[in-house]
């Protein structure tokens, strides 16, 4: 793994992370709300992706090892989400990766073709990720948002175990859950309620996608419903949906088997 530096064009530092084969096709991954790049570990260390792609990640802002500013104005504007993208990718030097989009993620590829376009994607995976903001297609795990808001300690953690539970419905190992809270409490209550006060998007930029997309999505995800993924493929010319009967909103950790053989051949068949 190589740790690299990027500086956002307002001036923040993000963590982002290169993996695997450098001549390798690639791929730029993007994690979900209150989450950090080590959510992906399952794909970055997976030997048979290492070895046929460049594979990279990145914290978002506010989350992981990448900058928490305080101030609100810092995370309302989709150009900010969608610059840093676009840095991330030139610091990285990825020409035309394909971009996995977990979760909020979906909200931060939105974001990123709102003010950069698709020009330099060659696919997209959008993984249980939000593309619209409906509460129709919104599932019982996110009532533990409020308490991850929460300045009260115990709240917190509350909300926040309840959440990675949440998004589970195979629950991972002790150890693996341990992990995953651990990075999911670094976010900040003023970082999540700031990320959840952005003002909502609308789903237009979905008719625009011209490159290939292949949506995955869990049957029984408690934070975005299936029909979320539905949704987002119904939308998109020739998008291919993949669901995943009796998995939550994690399919990449779930059952990384079958995420992993499906992504290196969606990743290979893109040109």
């Amino acid at each position: 793994m190589q740790a690299i530096n990027v500086t956002t064009p307002d001036g923040l530092s993000l963590a982002a992370q290169a993996w695997g084969n450098p001549q390798g096709r690639e791929i730029l991954f993007i994690h979900g709300f209150n989450q950090a790049h080590l959510a992906w570990l399952r794909q970055v260390g997976d030997p048979d992706l290492a070895q046929a792609f460049r594979m990279v990640t990145f914290d978002l802002r506010g989350h992981g090892a990448s900058d928490k500013p305080a101030d609100k104005e810092r995370y309302a504007a989709d150009v900010l989400w969608g610059d840093d993208v676009a840095a991330v990718m030139d610091a990285t030097g990825l020409v035309r990766p394909v971009i996995v989009a977990w979760s909020y993620g979906g909200r931060v590829l939105a974001d990123y073709l709102r003010t950069h376009g698709a020009g330099r994607i060659a696919g997209i995976n959008y993984v249980s990720a939000r593309t619209v903001a409906d509460p129709a297609m919104f599932g019982p795990g996110r009532q533990n948002y409020p308490n991850m808001q929460s300045d009260d300690l115990a709240a917190n953690i509350a909300g926040t175990r309840g959440f990675v539970r949440a998004c589970f419905a195979r629950p991972p190992a002790q150890d693996d859950f341990e992990v995953m809270l651990a990075f999911n409490m670094v976010v900040p209550p003023h970082v999540r309620s700031h990320v959840l006060g952005r003002p909502q998007d609308t789903p237009e930029v979905l008719a625009r996608i011209a490159c290939p997309v292949l949506v995955t999505h869990g049957t029984a995800d408690p934070v975005l419903l299936a029909s979320m993924g539905e949704y987002t493929a119904s939308r998109i010319k020739d998008a291919k949906l993949s669901l995943y009967e009796g998995v939550g909103h994690t399919p990449f950790w779930e059952d990384t088997a079958r995420f992993n053989r499906e992504l290196a051949a969606f990743v290979s068949a893109t040109r």
